[in-house]
């Protein structure tokens, strides 16, 4: 079992209440921009009025997370979260936050989780921020 399959297994088991991002993990089934084929990726969810905010970060690494390729080429996908205790799945669409705004973006997820300021020191890299909203 990879990494990933052990953290969506425990987030499923526990309903977002054992790992350690705790109810703002959500799990992505983003389509593989090469493949067609369903691709889960567990990812810290920022909620906000419409949905949710993902980051690609991949933890500071120069480069953008497989994921992020995904969320380009097929933007509507579904996504897991815990609502009310529970976990549900809702569709949603990627928009990628644009330049202008992007740094106000950042700016409120690194006031909710500094660990993301973090990972700008590591890249040169604009790490890219989706908005996900409910279709």
């Amino acid at each position: 079992m990879s990494w990933n399959d052990d953290v969506i297994t425990s987030f499923r088991e526990s309903k977002g209440t054992e790992n350690y991002w705790g109810p703002k993990l959500v799990v992505l089934h983003s389509i593989g921009a090469k493949s067609g084929e369903v691709r889960l990726n567990p990812v810290v969810g920022f909620r906000n009025e419409t949905g949710w905010r993902v980051v690609a970060s991949k933890g500071g690494t120069p480069e953008n997370p497989d994921w992020y390729y995904n969320l380009r080429a097929n933007p509507t996908f579904d996504l897991e979260a815990v609502e009310d205790g529970e976990i549900v799945t809702v569709s949603v669409t990627a928009t990628q936050i644009p330049d202008d705004e992007w740094k106000a973006a950042y700016d409120a997820i690194v006031a909710e989780e500094a660990q993301f300021g973090e990972y700008l020191e590591k890249t040169d890299r604009q790490i890219p921020v989706f908005q996900l909203d409910r279709n």
